[in-house]
């Protein structure tokens, strides 16, 4: 029995469990446009003029030395940051630089950092039962019921991302890997459009990281997947499209053959690879 369960009026059915469909329009361009974004801090220029669009359903990696203003970029599409300049559309719709974080991630844009951050003492199952999308006032949360629909919501995120035989193991006794799936797993019970994944494989043994791959290229098509990753064996195996950022714009972008012969990426990244 659930968490929600427990405290359920068995005679309870709430369709606000079930996400609607996403607004995001995508019919005349990308899912995601950023066009000549800037931001600064302290004089520093983080974002400078940065080009950026990703279309729907595609796997993106992006890549680039430490400080090249990957993790600043993200935190511009979800509404940490606000540019000093510049345009951030999600499809052809919604401005992003009017809209707050909760706004954003209501939208459909969902963001795993790279240290998982579950539930320790809630199973699997409960996890993904309180990250679904629905109504958080505090009393519909109590007496919520889960419906047919939504179960079978969380069955197939857990065949997804592999847990289907940790469904009722705590949380917090998952390896890593288990908890980077769970994570994104989480977000995937929101139904994003956009998924941002920061550095998922770190930490990761071999057989993870693989698995972490499949999970990845699997949602492509099905959600648009922007990974960021350090490690070029990863992304090699991902990897459909690059994005190689420095000082805050793209250097280079292509596939990862083009992007890795590229004299100024090797010069400025690649070459502290070697």
């Amino acid at each position: 029995m659930t968490i929600l369960q427990s405290l359920a009026n068995r005679d309870r059915v709430f369709d606000f469990l079930i996400p609607d469909p996403s607004p995001v329009d995508v019919r005349h361009g990308p899912i995601l446009y950023l066009e000549d974004v800037s931001v600064s801090f302290d004089g520093f220029k983080a974002i400078n003029d940065l080009n950026l669009t990703i279309d729907d359903g595609e796997l993106r990696c992006i890549i680039g030395p430490n400080g090249a203003g990957k993790t600043t970029m993200m935190d511009i599409i979800t509404g940490k940051t606000r540019p000093d300049h510049g345009q951030v559309w999600f499809g052809s719709r919604h401005n992003l630089l009017t809209m707050n974080e909760p706004e954003i991630a209501t939208l459909g844009i969902g963001r795993k950092f790279q240290k998982p951050t579950v539930f320790e003492a809630l199973s699997v199952f409960e996890n993904l039962e309180l990250a679904m999308s629905a109504d958080k006032r505090v009393m519909p949360t109590l007496v919520a019921r889960l419906s047919g629909e939504a179960r079978d919501r969380i069955d197939e995120v857990l065949e997804m991302i592999g847990l289907q035989t940790e469904r009722d193991r705590a949380a917090g006794i998952l390896s890593h890997g288990q908890k980077q799936w769970l994570e994104i797993g989480m977000l995937l019970m929101q139904r994003p459009r956009l998924l941002l994944v920061d550095e998922p494989v770190a930490g990761m043994t071999e057989q993870e990281m693989e698995r972490t791959g499949e999970l990845l290229t699997s949602l492509a098509g099905k959600q648009s997947v922007v990974v960021v990753e350090h490690d070029m064996g990863f992304v090699r195996s991902i990897a459909r499209k690059v994005t190689v950022l420095h000082q805050g714009s793209v250097l280079a972008e292509g596939s990862m053959d083009q992007v890795s012969s590229d004299p100024r990426v090797v010069e400025v990244y690649l070459g502290e690879e070697s």
